[in-house]
């Protein structure tokens, strides 16, 4: 907790440039953008960093192909180029990946012309990714048996790319690089509203949520980054805004793999919608979007699950049927839509676009970010450089390069030494993938830390948490590094291990408690009662906490 309290110091004591108000995607890029390019910022997120949409995404990163239906060709084009950007500056994280449609006779579309507008999308984007190909029955059944082709004519499959880690992780690379920039972060702290003082200054009013804290952050401009509460913190500080939200819920369920295949199933749902099955890590991702909903904070209810295990279930021959008792994780979050501020928001839920507005008051100096999704998120940090720069907001280093992956002689030097210590050797018997590779993709030149952890004891390679990868090297990086403050942080966010272990599993692991030690030392206990929702000692029914490994 020490490098979350130094941060909080700062934030009392510093006047920044900026201040950005959320820690999502959107937040991460602008304080990425900025910190790397010279400002002074701070960020501050009510939750942990990266703990609404952006912890609920499918973990696509595609040029939305959905949208050629609507013929906004301009956003597709936008969106693959954002895309294939995406891939050749995170190679090791964001993957080009096939994706598969088995086509069902009837639907409103025939095949020929999605085939056609996969090509047309390929096009649009480039050509940068492989061609997309049609498919015949009979091809389809010797290469996805799974999937059931009693209504199916053909198919198809064309590319895009996704994450191969979770969303939220991607999102704190960017915060990552961000703080080591200079940005002064700190999650778990509330802004309360902001006043303009008569020095043309902003003041937020913050609460810091672990302490009960209240104090003052000053900054020249203001941000805000807050996703689905964009237009609540806007009433907080007085922002009159062209824009507004409307929400839209996506539902996924995390179950066992159910092809071994890496191609992302692509299926139109009994209602018309699009519907994936997801390949995430030796686990797989069902669900879909597009629910209108008010709640920013929704839940996962029966009608979903139902929904969801239907539709999948007619659509893939499995050897039995996936149930609710199949359910190893679940994720519900909201889709931010941007709509004009007083008008219709009764329009086609299926063919609202993700797109995002940067909406900026020069007199005020204040910004707020609408709308937007993953795939665009490098378009998102440039813009706000541009916006705050006409703010007055001074960046010395306005033309560095603020992300992607360390360069070729830094990735040679880090598998080198891996290949000295031989460290993949060290966790071929429990790991789904290579140690050398996953740290790397995770940590970047940070895992040279981990390194040298493994290096001076063998045993910081050792897997702590039984069918995960994380070694006990990881655990303590991120104790000191990566500001966990509650045990979810980190097995939801920073880690996916809450998205692929059950929580019977998790709970009887004897080497949690080892992780939480190393996490929170004297507050492990505690971490790891309010995770699971243990009563105190002096309350009937507490439950045995396993010892340490």
């Amino acid at each position: 907790m020490q490098l979350r309290a130094t941060h909080l110091s700062k934030l009392k004591t510093t006047l920044f440039d900026t201040l950005v108000v959320g820690g999502g995607i959107n937040g991460a890029v602008t304080a990425a953008a900025m910190s790397n390019r010279g400002a002074r910022v701070a960020l501050i997120d009510s939750r942990d960093f990266a703990a609404v949409a952006s912890q609920h995404s499918s973990n696509l990163v595609w040029g939305g192909i959905k949208y050629m239906e609507s013929f906004e060709f301009g956003l597709v084009r936008k969106l693959c180029r954002s895309r294939n950007h995406l891939i050749r500056s995170y190679p090791s994280s964001v993957k080009e990946t096939r994706f598969f449609t088995a086509h069902e006779k009837g639907f409103r579309h025939s095949l020929w012309k999605l085939y056609a507008g996969t090509w047309l999308y390929w096009l649009i984007g480039n050509g940068f990714t492989q061609a997309p190909r049609k498919m015949s029955v009979r091809q389809i059944e010797a290469e996805e048996p799974v999937v059931d082709l009693t209504h199916c004519d053909g198919g198809f499959e064309y590319s895009d790319a996704m994450l191969l880690d979770n969303d939220a992780r991607f999102v704190f690379q960017f915060l990552r690089s961000a703080m080591d920039a200079g940005c002064i972060a700190a999650n778990y702290v509330e802004s309360e509203g902001a006043v303009r003082t008569a020095d043309g200054l902003w003041a937020v009013s913050v609460c810091d949520k672990v302490s009960g804290e209240k104090f003052v952050i000053r900054a020249k401009t203001l941000v805000n980054a807050c996703g689905a509460f964009v237009d609540a913190h806007n009433a907080r500080t007085g922002q009159k805004t062209a824009h507004r939200h409307v929400l839209s819920k996506g539902i996924h369920l995390i179950v066992d793999r159910v092809t071994d295949h890496r191609r992302v199933l692509t299926f139109f749902a009994d209602d018309g919608r699009l519907f994936f099955a997801i390949p995430m890590g030796h686990k797989t991702c069902i669900g879909t979007t597009d629910t209108p909903v008010r709640d920013p904070l929704p839940q996962v209810e029966d009608a979903d699950r139902d929904f969801v295990l239907d539709n999948i279930n007619k659509r893939l021959r499995l050897r039995k049927p996936l149930t609710k008792a199949d359910i190893i994780a679940e994720r519900c979050g909201v889709r931010p839509l941007v709509v004009r501020a007083g008008g219709d928001d009764k329009a086609d839920w299926f063919q609202m676009s993700r797109k995002h507005v940067v909406e900026s008051h020069l007199a005020d100096k204040h910004v707020s970010i609408f709308g937007g999704k993953l795939t665009d998120c490098l378009n998102v940090g440039e813009e706000l450089c541009v916006e705050l720069e006409k703010m007055g907001v001074h960046l010395p280093h306005r033309h560095r390069k603020w992300y992607g992956e360390p360069a070729g002689e830094v990735r040679e030097a880090f598998f080198h030494q891996c290949a000295l210590l031989d460290i993949d050797a060290l966790t071929a018997d429990r790991a789904h993938e290579k140690l050398s590779e996953r740290l790397w993709r995770l940590y970047g030149e940070h895992a040279f830390a981990i390194l040298d952890d493994i290096r001076a004891d063998p045993k910081a390679a050792r897997i702590l948490i039984d069918d995960t990868d994380y070694v006990r090297g990881e655990f303590a990086y991120c104790a000191r590094r990566e500001m966990v403050t509650t045990l979810e942080d980190f097995l939801r966010r920073r880690s996916k291990i809450e998205l692929t272990v059950r929580q019977s599993d998790l709970r009887a692991s004897r080497g949690l408690m080892e992780a939480c030690q190393i996490l929170f030392g004297p507050q492990a206990q505690q971490q790891y009662d309010d995770y699971f929702g243990v009563k105190p000692a002096s309350e009937p029914g507490r439950a045995a906490v396993p010892a340490a490994a």
